[in-house]
């Protein structure tokens, strides 16, 4: 069977042939092909990408899951096994979450006959625009599971650190966008218009307020724009300006309460300045919330396969398609470390492939926790 040089090498195959959100079809090939090379069965579902594994028999299950896309990054490590489709790199580490859960998959193999129940490997597509974890739950193979295990590597964690929280363990990601809709005019004759540069000033500030006085003090919530852009030269005033960014929050109350304020903004400067305001809200992943039984697990079982183990004071504010599985189903999410000096989607991130030695006994211990206690 397969060892920690195997799991490097396939590591280092997907890291130099990545492929972006939607696009995964090599990436699956392969995963298919190392999978049925240990007898593992792939199942039969409507996926255009990605693919759902199974090992053991009997009927609990639980499930692992990795996701696979990379991002559209040019990569700027100098490694023999560096990037080789231009403008894709896995900077986030993906790389390193399958060939994690590969070996999951091969040692459960290994000791399918002891197993006490069955363990579905998620090798999930489309993670960073969000929707991948979704369309998993959409095939129905996850009914009936009675826990989705996942990770994410850490850049800023040593080799050996875990970190984990119940509850919310990252933010909801959301996205706005305005349309500003005037009527242009000579830049001395601003009479004749509808100037939107005037309107996309009052925006900014409005917006800019939801979060210091629409919410309570205890609330926490990100409001950020990310981008903004009206005219094209000096002395015309434009016709149109348009503005879009991101808000980050952890409670769907406050989700909401943000949503509807946003729409609010928009239809109320468009009745104050007599032009026509599209706002769009897109909601693209929730929080994800880890359930607390399963947090005080993965705790145990990290700390019984040798990690340092940190109890997050606070959830992150980036986002986690996981959600997907931790909205419908028992889940725990946990952050293990890659050290590496460049954060997550940094050209230069370059992960320590030494976290592969530990992440799949914490995965296999943790499953052979909960088929005991089933």
């Amino acid at each position: 069977m397969p060892d920690f040089k195997d799991y490097v090498q396939w590591r280092r195959h997907f890291h130099q042939y990545p492929e972006v959100s939607k696009n995964e079809h090599e990436t699956t090939k392969k995963l298919k092909e190392i999978l049925t090379s240990y007898d593992i069965k792939v199942l039969d579902l409507p996926l255009e990408t990605g693919l759902i594994a199974e090992v053991g028999q009997g009927e609990a299950f639980v499930a692992v899951r990795s996701d696979i896309d990379a991002l559209p990054i040019t990569e700027q490590v100098d490694h023999a096994f560096k990037s080789t489709n231009n403008g894709a790199m896995h900077a986030c580490g993906h790389d390193i979450h399958m060939a994690s859960v590969l070996a999951v998959a091969t040692k459960l193999k290994e000791r399918e006959a002891n197993l006490k129940g069955r363990v579905r490997l998620l090798f999930q597509p489309a993670e960073e625009v969000g929707f991948g974890a979704l369309k998993f739950v959409e095939t129905g193979a996850l009914e009936g599971v009675k826990a989705v295990l996942g990770y994410h590597n850490f850049p800023t964690l040593n080799i050996g650190e875990f970190m984990v929280k119940s509850g919310p363990i990252t933010s909801s990601v959301d996205r706005f966008e305005f349309k500003i809709k005037g009527k242009g005019a000579h830049a001395a004759k601003p009479e004749q218009g509808k100037d939107p540069v005037i309107v996309l000033g009052q925006l900014i500030n409005s917006i800019q307020s939801i979060v210091s006085r629409n919410l309570a003090a205890f609330d926490n919530a990100v409001v950020t724009i990310g981008e903004i852009s009206s005219g094209n030269t000096w002395n015309v005033i434009a016709d149109e300006a348009y503005v879009q960014g991101t808000v980050r929050s952890f409670d769907q109350t406050v989700r909401q309460k943000i949503e509807d304020r946003m729409k609010q903004i928009g239809d109320g400067l468009a009745q104050a300045f007599d032009l026509e305001i599209e706002t769009f809200y897109h909601r693209v992943t929730a929080a994800v919330s880890n359930d607390t039984k399963l947090t005080n697990d993965a705790v145990e079982v990290a700390k019984e396969v040798g990690y340092d183990v940190t109890i997050m004071d606070s959830p992150l504010t980036i986002g986690e398609d996981f959600s997907g599985y931790s909205t419908y189903y028992p889940s725990v999410f946990a952050f293990i470390g890659s050290n590496s000096q460049y954060d997550l989607h940094h050209p230069k991130f370059d992960p320590d492939e030494r976290i592969l030695e530990t992440v799949p006994d914490y995965f296999i211990t943790f499953i052979n926790k909960l088929f005991d206690e089933i």
